[in-house]
């Protein structure tokens, strides 16, 4: 991927390890690069990918960082100062003896063994790639983790993580919401703050978790405000604030999320995240992804359904949460700079205490209590395809979420 350099505007083809292991075989010194004389002769492990015990002592083939495959070379155990790359591959090694039936003491591996080693090896690296990717992409203080220890898979094709919604065509943002004057605006709202002038009540506590009920709308301050970023009604905004893992579930619901936080009841999680897309639009896109067994479609149906998040291409970290029927995050409508109510923001709040460790879901087929609510339903519709009105037959999809509440069907 390419790179830049501190001090140059033209994109390298090399990356920044490549570049180092350049000038070091060439004995080059680049103060940039950190590459002086002393250093020529250090090199770095990228991965290992094979394993022989020779009398006793161990070897091990290295995949130099920098440097191509027809140059890695084999190493005993003591010239390798990476003890937590070793302590990978030995749990990799032992997954592949025992795919391949082997002995786990076996002083050597078999053509399968090694293919199952290098793959997991590239696999891992193309994930740490990836990992990189998102989190230069993000602009929240939470980081993002990717974690596959399920199967051979690399990061998703065909997919761009973004930051903010992608507007697709048809889609018009024009409200500009007004700014509030107050110097305090929990503590002190001049006039309900922004969520009183739209004739609401402030939905957030002194902690920034939401303390009106689902269904009612989040108005927060906006760039047209007074008061400053660290205001306590600027949450959703603010992003995510939780370390978090995307992983590979190993019961079939492909990638799923994790916290690596213990996440307090009522916390804002992460914002669901996409391209906004008309109804027809969305109505379109539905029946191709029921036939593909997808389900990315959320709409905006706050007031109407006029608008769709489409997230199947274009997303954040909420592509990746799975459906519990038994769920232990909740969706409201959220107002910040636009106040288009058929263009509200979604974002996730904790139903209850969750654990560090804990899966993150929500319910694709949530509904609010019309009780004390405004709207008369959040509806994650995921599958437009077979809706009333359509030619296309509905589609059965079995729930693997394992609650004991569990509905059998997602649709």
């Amino acid at each position: 991927m390419a790179q830049y350099l501190k001090d140059c505007s033209v994109s390298c083809k090399l990356s920044w390890d490549d570049l180092q292991a350049v000038c070091r075989r060439q004995r080059l010194v680049c103060e940039q690069l950190s590459v002086t004389k002393h250093n020529f002769n250090d090199y770095e492990v990228e991965y290992l990918c094979n394993y022989r015990n020779i009398q006793g002592r161990e070897f091990f083939l290295v995949k130099w960082k920098g440097y191509s495959e027809a140059e890695n070379t084999w190493e005993p155990r003591k010239n390798l100062k990476c003890p937590k790359v070793i302590r990978q591959f030995r749990r990799d090694m032992r997954l592949a003896l025992l795919l391949a039936n082997k002995p786990l003491d076996s002083t050597s591996l078999d053509a399968s063994s090694t293919s199952f080693l290098l793959q997991k090896a590239k696999q891992r690296l193309k994930l740490l790639r990836w990992e990189e990717q998102l989190n230069r992409t993000c602009k929240h203080k939470g980081r993002i983790f990717v974690l596959n220890e399920v199967d051979l898979d690399g990061p998703p094709k065909d997919f761009t993580y973004i930051s903010d919604y992608r507007i697709g065509e048809g889609v018009k943002m024009s409200q500009t919401a007004p700014g509030c004057e107050c110097a305090n605006c929990i503590k002190e709202p001049v006039n309900g703050c922004c969520a009183g002038a739209s004739k609401h009540r402030m939905a957030y506590n002194d902690s920034r978790q939401v303390k009106i009920k689902p269904g009612l709308p989040i108005y927060e301050c906006n760039s047209q405000c007074c008061c400053g970023p660290d205001c306590g009604n600027r949450v959703v905004q603010r992003g995510i604030q939780y370390d978090l893992c995307i992983f590979k579930t190993a019961n079939g619901r492909g990638w799923g999320v994790r916290t690596l936080e213990r996440i307090h009841k009522n916390a804002f999680i992460m914002e669901y995240l996409g391209e906004i897309i008309t109804s027809e639009e969305a109505e379109r896109r539905g029946e191709t992804y029921d036939k593909q067994g997808i389900t990315y479609l959320f709409d905006l149906d706050y007031v109407d359904d006029v608008y769709t998040v489409d997230a199947a291409h274009y997303g954040n970290i909420s592509h990746f949460v799975n459906h519990s029927c038994d769920p232990n995050l909740q969706v409201y409508n959220v107002f910040i700079d636009n106040l288009d109510e058929h263009l509200p923001r979604i974002a996730f709040f904790a139903t209850r205490a969750i654990r560090a460790g804990e899966e993150l879901t929500f319910d694709y087929k949530m509904t609010i209590d019309e009780v004390d609510a405004e709207s008369a339903k959040i509806d994650a519709c995921f599958s437009m395809a077979g809706a009333q009105g359509t030619p296309v037959k509905p589609m059965r999809m079995e729930c693997k979420c394992g609650a004991e509440k569990c509905r059998k069907y997602l649709f």
